[in-house]
């Protein structure tokens, strides 16, 4: 996308929200985020994995976000405190499922999100 041009998104309350939580916690899968999204605590789901997913790849098909390829190990995700992700027993296996980062231009909407 060009400086000059304003394309308009039209995004879900779910998406935004999805923009702010990576913004603030970094890459997350859509089982983390469906349970802790935006710092919310508890084991049940308060979204859908399935439709978290969805709207990961909607976002990311609009170039907003994109699959994380970095390394994982000995990083805290999400908002899962630093010493429970440390003490994992196996620290060699990259956590399971897609993590998802934001773009150069997801990272903008996000923050445009997050002081509105």
């Amino acid at each position: 996308m060009k400086a000059g041009d304003k394309k308009e998104i039209n995004l879900t309350d779910l998406e935004k929200k999805i923009l702010i939580h990576i913004l603030k916690y970094g890459p997350d899968n859509a089982w983390l985020m469906a349970r802790r999204l935006l710092g919310i605590s508890g084991w049940r789901p308060s979204y859908s994995e399935d439709e978290i997913e969805a709207a990961c790849l909607h976002l990311e098909s609009l170039g907003l976000l994109q699959k994380y390829n970095g390394s994982l190990k000995w990083l805290p995700t999400s908002s899962i405190k630093p010493w429970i992700k440390f003490k994992q027993r196996n620290r060699d296996k990259k956590p399971k499922g897609i993590y998802f980062d934001l773009t150069k231009e997801g990272k903008k909407l996000a923050k445009q999100f997050k002081n509105s």
